[in-house]
């Protein structure tokens, strides 16, 4: 007699992206696996966030629960991330704790009380669709309110920590781990290969492979960049390698906290709060120059559209690229939203401001941390997914888009300023 195999995260996974139904049978079957607990009207929501997770709701013994794990390609199980939580929690950070967790290889899954919150991601979306500055200021504030905790919580926990403390963390497998190959870490590889390498890229006006795309320069509506696509990943997996992260410090941190991973708490009485959840990557050694990478990149260059939802940006922004030699010609009319500017502003002036200030100040400022921060910005989009046209939800123009972003995040200028040196220099920490 032999035992029925046990489902897996990643079987679900896989077969959520073919056969929704079926994927939400298995899930059934994995909450009776691990926490005998009988659910009924689950679904799997179709989430346009969801780029490396899954999430549902279900009903059990008369309580509603909201379900989440995340998984990445290729990998049978997630190595020790959801029982982080309590680390948040605390360091004083607003954190829901699930009521259910699963850490057991290839189970790991968190389940909450279902609430009737939205997520941060999906009210900053219909602003970005029709602005209302009432409502903007409301989400500014709250997010303003957020990135005190955060700075107030790095200061408290910002420390000394060894190579082999930061090469621990969880964090890297949104960075340095998607380059390479598992487990021979050959280089290129990873998502890298599989996303780009010996591929076609098309765009409005022309269509290259990898080879002719990697080392041309880009040139955004004028504006020349020094490094290629090419160079910038070549960089990264040597800048970015865990143990070199280690020399600015760690400190406590949520580590993915896209505004996905963020409910929007109404009082009712003209302000609101925002809590965290899913803290897959979080831990108490998070390297400080990455710690709030993915949610500076993802809750402000990602939009508005052009990440998340390619056929809204193709029906709302031109683009447009042709080759000369060694560079690539493009222009686009994208540009950030209202809120999304407003966004930016927090970020720059309550949390990397001040702590740049104190990395400084505590001598654990590293010389290129401008670098460090711009080729961790670069790895967001280009390894979150794939940005080519056609091979996951991405056409010619969100497409073009996000790889000129992704340059203009992880490139300096030849010349001039645009809005992401513009950024940076305004938290650049000042001199007395």
């Amino acid at each position: 007699m032999t035992l029925a195999r046990a489902i897996t995260t990643a079987d679900i996974r896989a077969a959520a992206s073919i056969d929704r139904a079926k994927a939400e049978a298995m899930v059934v079957l994995l909450l009776d696996q691990v926490f005998c607990l009988p659910a009924r009207d689950l679904t799997i929501n179709e989430d346009r966030y969801s780029l490396n997770s899954v999430n549902g709701v279900f009903r059990s013994n008369h309580a509603d629960f909201f379900f989440k794990f995340h998984q990445e390609e290729g990998e049978a199980e997630m190595r020790g991330e959801y029982y982080r939580a309590d680390i948040l929690a605390n360091a004083g950070l607003p954190v829901d704790l699930p009521v259910y967790i699963s850490n057991l290889p290839g189970e790991q899954i968190l389940i909450y009380r279902r609430r009737g919150e939205p997520r941060f991601s999906d009210v900053l979306r219909a602003l970005d669709l029709a602005d209302d500055p009432g409502a903007r200021a409301r989400c500014v504030a709250a997010e303003s309110d957020l990135n005190v905790r955060i700075a107030a919580v790095q200061a408290r926990t910002l420390h000394v920590i060894t190579p082999e403390e930061a090469q621990e963390e969880a964090i890297h497998r949104l960075f340095h781990e998607r380059l390479v190959s598992q487990p021979e870490r050959h280089f290129p590889g990873g998502r890298l290969a599989d996303f780009y390498l010996d591929k076609d890229f098309t765009f409005p006006g022309c269509t290259l492979t990898w080879n002719d795309l990697k080392d041309l320069r880009f040139v955004i509506n004028g504006q020349e960049y020094e490094a290629s696509l090419g160079t910038l990943f070549a960089t990264a997996h040597d800048r970015l390698v865990p143990t070199r992260l280690a020399g600015a410090g760690g400190l406590v941190a949520h580590g993915d906290a896209h505004n996905a991973n963020i409910w929007y708490c109404d009082n009712g009485q003209g302000d609101a709060t925002l809590a965290f959840f899913d803290p897959a990557f979080a831990g108490a050694h998070v390297p400080a120059l990455l710690a709030e990478i993915k949610s500076t990149f993802h809750n402000i260059f990602a939009h508005p559209f052009w990440l998340y939802d390619p056929d809204q940006a193709a029906a709302r922004f031109q683009a447009g690229a042709t080759v000369e030699p060694g560079r690539l010609i493009v222009t686009m009319d994208w540009e950030l939203s209202p809120i999304r500017r407003d966004l930016m502003m927090v970020k720059q002036d309550v949390l990397w401001r001040p702590l740049l200030t104190l990395l400084r100040d505590r001598d654990l400022l590293p010389q290129d941390w401008r670098q460090v921060m711009r080729l961790s910005l670069f790895l967001c989009p280009t390894l979150v997914m794939n940005l080519r046209a056609g091979a996951t939800t991405h056409n010619p123009v969100s497409s073009l888009i996000g790889l000129a972003v992704a340059v203009m995040v992880g490139s300096e200028p030849v010349s001039g300023e645009d809005i992401v040196t513009r950024f940076l220099d305004a938290i650049t920490p000042k001199t007395d």
